[in-house]
């Protein structure tokens, strides 16, 4: 745990605003009151914010608020890793590419899934086989940090490809 509270008789302040596991403010006490009340629940009283004036305090079970906590960083971590995309032409520079490769590689390392487009116009569309190519050498300089999620597959104009962390 990367973080201490201050709970039960650990609490330092005299004064405390006081609030219920539902988020409901039952105002300004003593910490002496505080404490009584959350014994008579057979509850703890955990300071969640102790740089205010007055310190908050919470009336909850210590491990259900551990829990909750925990719970709200993986939520916020899940919801941080998503699909980030790289787009290119066939005709996109090799020095371009490069650049790219290094941030699919960023991408990756962060635990984002990386979604690789190119997009044919014209008569590009015409020899999707130069952009296969294109797309299988990205893979194949990503291989060892990542793998495809499937196959490239064209989708009208499009060729695309997924890649995760090994």
């Amino acid at each position: 745990m990367d973080r201490y509270y201050e709970i039960n008789n650990r609490i330092k302040a005299a004064e405390l605003r006081v609030i219920t596991g539902e988020g409901e403010n039952l105002g300004v006490m003593k910490t002496s009151d505080a404490l009584n009340l959350a014994r008579g629940k057979e509850l703890d009283l955990i300071v969640v914010t102790p740089n205010s004036v007055p310190p908050v305090a919470k009336l909850l079970d210590f491990k259900k608020f551990l829990y909750l906590e925990k719970k709200k960083k993986s939520t916020v971590k899940s919801r941080k890793s998503g699909l980030k995309e790289i787009k290119m032409g066939p005709s996109t520079g090799e020095g371009d590419v490069n650049r790219q490769i290094e941030r699919a590689k960023e991408f990756i390392s962060e635990g984002n899934r990386v979604k690789v487009t190119i997009t044919l116009r014209g008569r590009e569309n015409l020899y999707p086989d130069i952009a296969f190519d294109k797309i299988r050498k990205f893979q194949a300089a990503l291989e060892e940090t990542a793998k495809p999620e499937a196959d490239a597959r064209q989708m009208g104009n499009m060729i695309s490809m997924v890649l995760v962390a090994k």
